[in-house]
């Protein structure tokens, strides 16, 4: 059996980061992650769009709109100083009619109150800023908004973090926990405090350890059409106005760090955690548990997740996907958007009792575990300040 002070599980961009901001406030405690994969980022974290979100979506008493600003200076601080490659392109949001202009005027407002920069702007100036984009009289224009790849991120991250003492533990897959031991396919482990960051298996986890009783996540897969035309043809990401009823922003344009557009992503209810495509990684009991999960908002739920389901799953038809994206945007080949790219699948957390998706970030947590529960767009954004959360209230729970 091995020991450690402070065991993370799940390698992701939250993992990896809770695990340096423990280290840096116990420097002499072994700090221990936990992966069931050969690397960081094999699953969400990984596999997001890679935007750095500016945070004028989320209500001003939301955690989201806390970290997301922050979180956007500080991701872009680390890649500059790092040198990794950075598309400070913004984003314009679009309106189709008439109606979306009163959702923009409350995306101006969460802007205001949570401190962001954002600019309303006619459709001439937003022509101005991309000479392709279509919107309804008016549109919104985010400069701080930006793209990079995960990956190179998440490298980085995890190379400061060994250097800075934390160890790591690859291709080593959780297990259970018994009489105060994680157990795992390498052998028991006997934590001081464990923090669970484990994403699409957080809710599970937090089962052994008595937490997540209203909860359980309902993954939903995002899939992207990417352009064969030469990079730099769009300036800058072209989103929709969304609906704020739900955590999903809708199908846009992404700019990559190469330049290179995509369109999507897509959020279809997915049937087991890893359901990537066709039947690769099935699992019976997760896809039962998903199913019943999903007939419970089927029969009940607070938004419409029939419809928000029929109308997602139509988008594995690149036609719609691209007839969708087209509205934005005044020209557009779509026989050059011709390939799908990586799918990647959100770890949507849903109030059981209640019935509907949360919206925000949830922690549940005592004196010897912590379960970050939900932690879905924008947690590539937030990573490093509400990591920094996380280790306070680990700190604080450890009294």
């Amino acid at each position: 059996m091995s020991t450690c002070d402070f065991l993370v599980l799940g390698g992701g961009i939250i993992g990896v980061n809770v695990a340096r901001e423990l280290k840096r406030a116990y420097p002499d405690a072994k700090v221990v992650v936990l992966e069931k994969e050969d690397g960081c980022g094999r699953h969400t974290s990984g596999r997001n769009s890679g935007v750095l979100h500016a945070g004028f979506y989320y209500t001003a008493d939301s955690l989201k709109a806390r970290f997301t600003k922050e979180g956007n200076r500080a991701l872009t601080e680390f890649c500059d100083h790092h040198g990794i490659p950075i598309n400070k392109c913004g984003k314009l949001v679009v309106a189709k009619d008439e109606a979306e202009l009163k959702t923009m005027d409350e995306l101006i407002a969460r802007g205001k109150a949570n401190g962001i920069e954002l600019q309303s702007i006619t459709a001439a100036e937003a022509r101005e800023i991309e000479p392709l984009v279509a919107t309804h009289e008016r549109g919104l224009f985010s400069p701080t908004t930006s793209s990079v790849d995960p990956m190179q991120v998440l490298a980085k991250m995890q190379e400061d973090a060994l250097a800075e003492g934390v160890e790591f533990r690859f291709s080593t897959r959780y297990l259970g926990f018994k009489n105060g031991q994680v157990l795992t396919s390498g052998g028991p482990v006997e934590a001081g405090y464990t923090v669970n960051a484990a994403g699409l298996y957080a809710d599970s986890i937090a089962r052994d350890f008595g937490f997540s009783q209203d909860y359980s996540i309902v993954p939903f897969k995002g899939i992207y059409l990417t352009s064969s035309r030469k990079p730099g043809f769009l300036r800058t990401n072209i989103y929709p106005v969304p609906n704020l009823k739900n955590p999903f922003l809708g199908v846009h344009f992404t700019v990559t760090v190469s330049g290179m557009v995509k369109i999507g992503p897509t959020a279809i209810p997915a049937f087991w955690r890893e359901h990537y495509e066709g039947l690769g990684n099935f699992e019976l009991g997760e896809c039962m548990e998903v199913l019943v999960n999903q007939m419970r908002l089927l029969t009940g739920s607070t938004f419409d997740f029939a419809a928000l389901s029929m109308e997602e799953f139509k988008k594995y038809s690149k036609r719609h996907l691209l007839n969708l994206a087209s509205t934005m945007v005044t020209d557009m080949d779509p026989t050059q958007f011709d390939k799908w790219g990586k799918p990647g699948l959100r770890a949507q957390l849903i109030n059981i009792k209640k019935k509907c998706l949360e919206m925000d970030f949830i922690l549940e947590a005592d004196k010897r575990s912590l379960h970050v529960l939900n932690a879905v767009s924008p947690g590539f954004t937030c990573s490093i300040p509400f990591s920094k959360f996380v280790c306070e209230e680990v700190i604080k729970n450890l009294g």
